[in-house]
């Protein structure tokens, strides 16, 4: 997840590393992953390039309050029955065995065994989950350029067709002449990303409660998981009559309600952030000054009338909260992560070709790949480590309960966390907990495999947010949406390997789990001591410029009663 649990509204207060003070500005976190023109503060023509691809932008003031509260509550809506419904992949994965899906694929040696799952049909059942989480991850990039460059409502649009689609043909899938299982899961995974990532400029509609609003928007993402498990209980309830077809097909009532609602209610354009509002009034003050002659002197008085009318909206709607106050907490925040800032001011490619960039890809590809191996496996892993399917069962009820409910509780924490430690103790808690759920994960016993699932859905959000924390205060926001989302696009890309992991499982290890979580437990650690050493060495060495700079250029401090040399 995301950076929606980090950015209040979706725009940073402070000033760059290496500029002056002075210099402090808004910058607007786009979603367009391709950076732009990027033009210093004072140069000629600032901000036109930006003013001009939001110039269809609207300002919250401008859309009533009631309006304003409905667009929130539906994107909730949507987002808890769409966003990350394929995240329930554990609950889902039983009804399609029990409905005998890919069972086609076993061998008549496995049929004759009684087995419950064959290999071929496991690695096809899995590869689905593979492809859609895959998808998700590599369709941020494109979606972002979307959202940018045509607003929510298209995104909205294209999601609820998507998710059709993926609906459909997940209904269907036995009756069409080709696979439709495995498309139809990765429409349904790109349906919800494109909800996600275009609600989150939602948050802007009330600045004031911005956080408010995007924890409801990621809670509601988190909980989405748990629509499979809601239906493998009317399945079992129906007694397995409620098939898979008839299933999609009253889901297909959610893509429909979803695209009324961005046609009537949605808002067609991203909402203004606050900086942006305050940038067009200046900008439009001074246009208008330069202009002034005796044919527009009349129109003062107006103008100035209208320009105190919105500054007070957006003050109401910004609350009390003096400006200087955010700057301050911002930087102290900054202050406190020890590696704010460290290279924002180089080029997109100087970025990638950092340490910096290698070694959190690397830690990321390795995580996500043990998160979703886990989330795919769970059930036929406990079956070994406990010698028990039914014991497999609970657990893997047990866990398809709390993973929503895990990303729900962990989102104040996490915020605590990011905000008032360092980048490094971020980092050596991911490795320290990441190391736990590893070994937990291969002890044979069950309060192992409920630590172990606790504490997994506990760290899976927070170690989506602090990477994209990272990624933020690192690389800055100038290059966020390159940066992170190559970041994200390479581990999902590199998930790919998962088919891999289901080979050594069943085919290498007999289903013993623990040479392959031990592996993989493994390479986190290599990689994450490494991060974390060169992250404290890097803080280290920052701490210590900035006690040299403020040294050179402390002033100097008479003692009471004491001359100065001057007057010796």
């Amino acid at each position: 997840m995301s950076l929606s649990q980090r950015i209040t509204s979706l725009e940073s207060l402070s000033p760059e590393r290496g500029r002056s003070p002075s210099s402090v500005h808004r910058h607007k976190l786009s979603f367009n992953p391709l950076p732009g023109t990027w033009e210093e503060p004072g140069q000629d023509g600032e901000g036109m390039g930006h003013q001009e691809r939001n110039e269809n932008a609207i300002g919250a003031f401008e859309v009533p309050k009631a309006k304003r509260i409905l667009q929130v509550a539906i994107a909730v809506i949507y987002c808890l029955l769409a966003a990350g419904i394929v995240f329930g992949y554990a609950a889902l994965k039983p009804v399609l065995i029990r409905e005998g899906v890919y069972r086609e694929y076993c061998t008549e040696e496995e049929l004759e065994e009684g087995v419950r799952t064959c290999f071929d049909q496991e690695i096809r059942l899995n590869l689905m989950f593979t492809v859609a989480a895959v998808g998700t991850n590599v369709a941020a990039l494109p979606i972002g350029m979307m959202l940018d460059n045509y607003g929510p409502r298209v995104c909205g649009l294209s999601g609820s067709i998507f998710l059709a689609i993926g609906a459909a043909l997940f209904a269907f899938a036995r009756d069409v002449p080709f696979d439709g299982f495995i498309p139809g899961y990765l429409f349904l995974a790109l349906g919800g990303a494109f909800f996600l990532i275009s609600s989150f400029q939602l948050s802007n509609t009330f600045p004031k409660h911005s956080g408010a609003i995007l924890a409801l928007l990621t809670g509601a993402f988190d909980s989405s998981s748990a629509l499979f498990l809601v239906y493998r209980m009317l399945y079992q309830w129906s007694n397995e009559t409620l098939h898979p077809k008839k299933f999609f097909l009253i889901y297909l009532t959610v893509p429909a309600f979803i695209f009324v609602a961005q046609l009537f209610v949605m808002p067609h354009q991203s909402y203004k952030t606050v900086g942006e509002l305050v940038q067009q009034v200046e900008d439009a003050d001074s246009i208008y000054d330069d202009q002034m002659d005796e044919n527009t002197a009349l129109l003062r008085e107006e103008r100035r009338q209208r320009r105190e009318s919105v500054v007070s909206e957006i003050t109401e709607l910004l609350g009390t909260k003096p400006g200087s106050k955010q700057v301050k907490q911002e930087e102290r925040k900054n202050k406190i992560s020890g590696v704010w800032g460290a290279l924002h001011s180089r080029t997109v490619v100087q970025q990638i070709l950092s340490p910096w960039f290698i070694l959190i890809t690397l830690f990321t590809v390795i995580q996500m790949t043990r998160i979703n191996f886990f989330v795919a496996t769970i059930r036929p892993q406990y079956e070994y480590l406990l010698h028990s399917y039914d014991a497999a069962v609970r657990v893997n009820t047990f866990f398809d309960i709390a993973l929503p409910l895990g990303g729900i509780l962990s989102i104040p924490f996490i915020g605590l966390i990011l905000d008032n430690t360092s980048t490094l103790f971020v980092l050596s808690l991911l490795v320290t907990i990441a190391t736990s759920i590893g070994i937990l994960g291969m002890l044979p016993y069950t309060w192992a495999a409920y630590a172990n699932i606790s504490l997994f859905v506990l760290y899976r959000p927070f170690y989506y947010t602090a990477v994209s924390d990272y990624s933020a205060k690192v690389f800055g926001f100038r290059t966020f949406g390159t940066v992170y989302g190559l970041i994200i696009c390479l581990a999902g890309l590199f998930n790919f390997s998962q088919s891999g992991l289901d080979a050594l499982l069943h085919k290498v290890f007999d289903g013993n789990p623990v040479p392959v979580n031990g592996m993989l437990m493994g390479a986190a650690l290599v990689v994450g001591v490494s991060l974390c050493t060169f992250v404290g060495w890097k803080a280290y060495v920052y701490r210590r410029r900035g006690l040299e700079f403020e040294a050179e250029h402390a002033s100097e401090q008479i003692m009471p009663g004491a001359q100065s040399p001057e007057r010796l």
